[in-house]
């Protein structure tokens, strides 16, 4: 719509061109999310928490939020949530257990994990 109205166009003109790319499917809010959450994630790495908040600043409905974010594989979210804790947990050259799990709880938040998923998967790194 911005960009439409720096062209100088009027609001019937404007409302007209978006309805033909809605109607034509060269908009699709659904499409979009679904591309944008999987691309994050398997590009990124990146959670389910911030994708949600990329979304929500993409200005996407909640419902197409929750559709993009059901299209992510679950096995594959729970093997990658396990590979970059497993790096994280191997780079740090902390010898305490309690440090290396606050570092590797906190980037794992940051990257957009859920919480109680991150708590079981360091159970199993810290005691195998």
């Amino acid at each position: 719509m911005k960009k439409l109205y720096s062209f100088g166009l009027h609001k019937t003109e404007v409302d007209e061109i978006l309805g033909w790319l809605i109607e034509s499917n060269y908009l699709n809010e659904e499409r979009f999310a679904i591309l944008f959450a999987g691309g994050k994630f398997r590009i990124k790495k990146w959670g389910r928490i911030k994708i949600r908040q990329a979304l929500l600043q993409h200005r996407i409905s909640n419902y197409n939020i929750n559709t993009a974010l059901n299209n992510i594989d679950e096995l594959a979210y729970m093997k990658t949530l396990q590979r970059l804790a497993s790096v994280k947990w191997q780079s740090l050259k902390t010898d305490t257990v309690l440090v290396k799990k606050m570092k590797t709880t906190r980037y794992l938040l940051q990257k957009g994990y859920e919480r109680p998923l991150i708590v079981q998967t360091l159970s199993i790194l810290a005691f195998p």
